[in-house]
């Protein structure tokens, strides 16, 4: 009772206490298992109720139990195997793992694969910064360059459009199968920069030096990817050289300015402070203008950046009032939540500046006397329409002389009365100033203070090298299908050397490389990591680069869709259970070490928990900002199996149509030379070998182990193929296939049906990703297995498109696992089990009840009884059998609540609290009153008018802007609106059979009647078997419900978990001014001219708009 308690009290990491509704919940709760304990018995029950024999109960259970394990051990041959394993344990040898010593090893390989990534890219920034150095400005120079987008395209007399010569274009594999030339890059330009412009033209010309670079580079290391060249100017040249697809609306929405990989090249990290103009005056287009300006800054910041944002009339407001006086990091959370407000944001009053210029300067000032923020760059971004006054003094007290904080103001609209004193503060604060007419004009304005924040870079010819956060590729996905792989890229600036602009400071642009997280993560090999071990990698910020519990993924209809903050989920909510963060202190602080600690482990889309002991071993990556774990699980998960037998005996068990090996496994290197590529791993060993390709590089200790394995599990082919040419056509066929598993990721099967009638045909296919060894993970069915006791199974139940399938399951797995002892230590092999049609284990179970101990064989009670129920559940309280076929697969306390409350409270199950903080929610419904007011036809048609005529605008509005939308965070916010999940935490019970409750019995008072209940254990098995009565209602107990429950935090709470801001280690070099620099070069009014079109829609529009 008492640990029950503290189950239902306990918090878990990050929820907090004393919630009114969470305690409301937890008394009721406990209200419910007092009035069960004192109304519960173990007595006989009352006169006129089923009496439920034990001893049958257990003779169901025990003949159930030995018909179950005669058939699987037959079928699987589970007990050859064991013998075959235990006849070479002789030559056999166990190896503790020195963890330590591995996660070195797995970091300096990682470190040299990233190091040949920096070499490439340096030799880019040479050729690009010699090629400007030689090139003089042509304002009239013609030049025919691969337009990205042009390049195949022809007219409708058949030639080639101009910028758009023949290309030719080749499916390459390591290029994700897309159609690119290795010879040359093509140039990508967005929709709004014209192609032919001279900055244009002359940058194109001069970066036509890197092609050669990018050839030898990919010669010298064939495992580079995309290398690429982003301009200052707007183009955008990558290698190989492909096709660019708009968009389905014409527009190519790509930047590469917007990249974050640019970004944060091209600036030292920085705190900004954003003041919004919100007086009366901004209505209307100005409004919508400097609403779009704001969410184009914040798409300039990263996760090294700080920022807040203050909007301010008549008097000061955060527009997060949780962020008052403070900066907070700039992660892809904290800006979504931002645009979300600036959205909200209305206008009115008289707009006073000084007031919020003394806020941002405190703000500013406090951040950097306390060592908070990002220690480096800090500036004020001003948004106005222009009615400024009364700033003098303030820059006085806070900034002159030394102008520690620059103030970069955007003048909002064509009213130019204002724009001296606007520029006039910018140049006096070492910023730089423009004004903003139409949505057309803010990408390229906003763009003009990353050049100013460069210039001390760019002066001093500082290289610094940056890789990125994990992000998923959009350069080339953006109009063809998402990529879901997870990337890092690896970027340097590029300067302009000339000596006439050396105090200008001139960024010409950013090279950069990208390195798939799934490539560099193969050099921590699955295999040296035991069946529930794994490695993960995080950045500087403590956020998780690659981890196997990261899903960056949600399913919004049939679409798989990358969550909102998918690159920005913390260490401490994957490795939740580190309360006191000490694993991620350690990592943040570059430490080199180890940690322990008992974490549950969920299993099987979290409808399990295994609970482990896990040993953590960590370092950094040296020359990145990236720290890499490994994590071995205590026990057999810490040992590694040698076994040695000769090449010929190997290779003749490898040549078997049967034999697969995990194909997402690196055993031999065959994704270099283009002539492996089309061979499979299995296939690449044999070549290696038998010496039929001397330049193949395989891992030659992955190999002898599977050769080792091969030789061992052979007999179990000609074992099972037998057992198949023995079983009858008569007889009733239940076992669809037999396999196995060894932990160098050898899997054997067998068929004992025809493939057209195996009862799920996805198992052991890539189509069942849970079924097999990948990349990130063992088999669900080997790791079950590898925590049962020896000799036992281990059931599970699959469905035919995964847990998520609202049908009926279709088949059964069983297991065990095979674990060899070697000088008193042991070690897991391999796995074998079976997969079943449901149909037969529930005719095993009917007729193992038809059993009785009478003598004349006739038996007084049988499950079939109107006046019994019989369920069997395995040991998480899922329905493997019951009378009511519709139950199969279900949770056994949506059935029957008042039995399961009953188990809990016996301590027969125990209730597991489970976090989940990478979860997507639905908002909380809204319920709104149908009756609307009476209004008379004449209103409701000038309504519609209005609204009509306001849309209408709107839409003029966005497509005179050229589709700068589609780059901004204003779409995407407008999306967001109509999303139906967001991210959010949630909470979760998981439930697990105490396995030292064997049997059990009792009585359930459920008003006027007893339900009398027996549980028995079903031998060598994760089974259990329920027999209650089902004439004694209890419907009156609510269900128990396996299901998560968004974590609802209390305004305080929330508030300080927004504010509250874990350690971090700030990037190592900070370039924030120069003495060299001319902070002269302070901007301008714009000279984008603006359409006829949209000089009349801010008229129209602050008319129609409130």
């Amino acid at each position: 009772m008492l640990g029950f308690l503290r189950n239902i009290g306990s918090t878990g990491t990050g929820v907090p206490r004393h919630q009114w509704p969470w305690v409301r919940a937890c008394l009721q709760k406990t209200v419910v298992v007092l009035w069960l304990l004192l109304s519960s018995t173990s007595l006989a029950p009352t006169q006129g109720q089923t009496k439920i024999p034990l001893e049958t109960v257990k003779l169901w259970a025990d003949t159930f139990g030995r018909d179950l394990y005669n058939t699987i051990t037959k079928y699987s041959g589970s007990l050859l195997l064991q013998k075959k394993y235990k006849d070479v344990e002789p030559s056999l040898k166990i190896k503790e793992v020195d963890g330590l010593e591995l996660v070195r090893k797995f970091s300096e390989d990682m470190e040299n694969m990233l190091r040949r990534k920096v070499e490439a890219v340096k030799s880019l920034v040479e050729a690009a910064e010699e090629a400007d150095l030689k090139h003089e400005f042509n304002a009239s120079l013609v030049f025919d360059y691969y337009n990205s987008v042009l390049i195949n395209e022809k007219d409708e007399k058949g030639n080639f459009v101009e910028l758009g010569a023949e290309f030719i274009l080749e499916s390459n594999a390591h290029f994700s199968n897309l159609r690119v030339n290795t010879s040359v890059s093509s140039v990508q330009l967005p929709t709004n920069v014209y192609n032919k412009d001279p900055d244009i033209l002359n940058g194109v010309y001069m970066s036509e030096a890197l092609n050669p670079v990018f050839v030898e580079n990919f010669q010298r290391d064939p495992t580079l990817t995309w290398q690429y060249f982003g301009s200052s100017t707007g183009f955008f040249r990558i290698y190989p050289g492909i096709k660019w697809t708009p968009d389905e609306n014409g527009v190519i929405a790509f930047d590469c300015r917007n990249s974050g990989w640019y970004i944060q090249a091209a600036t030292s990290p920085k705190d900004i402070v954003i003041l919004v103009d919100v007086s009366g005056s901004m209505k209307g287009l100005r409004m919508a203008i400097a609403k779009h300006t704001i969410t184009t800054i914040l798409d300039t910041l990263g996760e090294n950046d700080f920022v807040n944002i203050i909007a301010y009339n008549d008097y000061v407001h955060y527009i997060e009032p949780c962020f008052k006086g403070i900066l907070v990091q700039a992660d892809r959370d904290n800006r979504e939540h931002f645009k979300q407000l600036v959205d909200e944001l209305v206008v009115k009053g008289v707009g006073v500046v000084d007031q919020a210029l003394s806020e941002a300067f405190e703000i500013l000032k406090q951040f950097q006397e306390a060592g908070r923020g990002s220690l480096c760059n800090q500036a004020i971004m001003l948004i106005t329409d222009g009615a400024v006054e009364d700033y003098e003094p303030v820059f006085e007290k806070y900034n002159w002389p030394d102008c520690k904080v620059r103030v970069f103001t955007y003048l909002i609209g064509r009213e130019v009365s204002s724009a001296d004193r606007l520029k006039w503060i910018a140049c006096n604060n070492k910023g730089y100033y423009t004004q903003i007419s139409t949505l057309a004009d803010a990408q390229e304005n906003v763009m003009e203070y990353l050049h100013v924040l460069s210039r001390p870079m760019v002066i001093n010819h500082d290289h610094d090298i940056i890789w990125t956060e994990a992000y998923m590729d959009s350069k080339l996905f953006a109009s063809k299908t998402q990529s879901s792989m997870l990337l890092t890229t690896v970027a340097m600036p590029v300067f302009s050397k000339k000596n006439e602009t050396r105090s200008h400071g001139i960024l010409l642009g950013v090279v950069g490389s990208d390195v798939t997280l799934r490539e560099l993560m193969k050099l921590a090999p699955r295999y040296k990591l035991g069946v529930h071990g794994y490695a993960f990698l995080n950045t500087n910020n403590g956020y998780i680069l690659s981890h196997p519990d990261l899903r960056p993924l949600y399913r919004e209809g049939k679409k798989l869709k990358p969550k909102p903050n998918y690159n920005s989920v913390d260490l401490s909510e994957v490795e939740w259970e580190d309360q006191a963060e000490v694993l991620r202190t350690a990592m943040i602080n570059r430490e080199t070490g180890s940690f322990s600690m008992d974490v549950k482990a969920p299993l099987d889309k979290g409808k399990r928990v295994l609970f482990l002991t896990n040993d953590y071993f960590f370092t950094d990556i040296s020359d990145t900002p990236f720290s890499l774990g490994v994590v071995l699980s205590r026990g057999h998960g810490e040992r590694i199996l040698l076994g040695n037998t000769s090449v010929e005996e190997g290779l003749h068990d490898l040549l078997h149509p049967d034999l697969t090996v995990a194909s997402d496994w690196i055993y031999c290197i065959t994704d270099i030379d283009p002539d492996h590529r089309k061979l499979s791993q299995l296939e690449a060993m044999i070549r290696f070998l038998t010496g039929e390709d001397p330049d193949l590089e395989c891992d030659e200790e992955l190999v002898r182990e599977v050769l080792f394995d091969a030789v061992v599990t052979a007999p179990m082919e000609a074992y099972w193929t037998a057992l198949a040419l023995n079983i009858s056509e008569e007889s009733e066929q239940g076992v669809d296939l037999a396999f196995l598993g060894t932990r160098a990721g050898l899997l054997r099967s067998s068929l004992f049906v025809g493939s057209e009638k195996v009862s799920n045909r996805k198992f052991l296919t890539p189509e069942d990703e849970a079924s097999i060894f990948t990349m990130d993970n063992f088999p669900l069915w080997y790791r079950q297995a590898s925590e049962q006791p020896p000799g036992s199974f281990v059931f599970n139940l699959r469905w035919a498109d995964g847990p998520e399938d609202t049908g009926e399951p279709v088949s059964v797995t069983v297991s065990t696992a095979v674990a060899v002892t070697v000088e008193e230590k042991t070690a897991i092999a391999a796995a074998v089990g079976i997969q079943m049609k449901v149909e037969f284990l529930q005719r095993q179970f009917w007729a193992a009840t038809q059993q009785c101990n009478t003598e004349d064989g006739q038996c007084p009670q049988s499950c079939e009884d109107s006046d019994l129920d019989c369920f069997v559940i395995d040991n998480n309280g899922f329905i493997l059998i019951s009378e009511r076929l519709q139950e199969t697969g279900r949770f056994l306390g949506e059935v029957d609540g008042a039995l399961v409350t009953q188990l809990l409270s016996m301590g027969a199950f125990s209730r597991v609290t489970m976090y989940d903080y990478q979860a997507m929610c639905k908002p909380p419904d809204h319920h709104h009153s149908s009756a609307q007011p009476l209004v008379s036809p004449i209103s409701a048609f000038l309504t519609a008018t209005r609204w009509l005529v306001k849309e209408l605008l709107l839409f003029l509005l966005e497509w005179s802007a050229w589709g700068s939308w589609h780059n901004t965070g204003a779409d995407a916010h407008k999306h967001k609106k109509q999303d139906l999940l967001h991210p959010c935490d949630t909470e979760y019970p998981v439930f697990v059979h105490q396995t030292a409750i064997q049997e059990t019995n009792g009585v359930i008072a459920c008003g006027t009647c007893q339900k009398m209940f027996v549980m028995q254990q079903i031998p060598s098995s994760n089974l259990l078997l329920l027999v209650t009565d089902p004439t004694c209602d209890c419907s009156a107990f609510p269900p128990v419900l396996q299901e998560a429950t968004e974590v609802k935090y209390i305004t305080s709470v929330k508030c300080d978990r927004m504010r509250s801001q874990k350690p971090r280690r700030r990037p190592d070099s900070c370039h924030a001014f120069h003495p060299e620099e001319n902070a002269q070069d302070c901007g301008g009014a714009s000279d984008i001219s603006a359409s006829f079109l949209l000089l009349l829609l801010p008229l129209g529009t602050c008319m129609l708009l409130p």
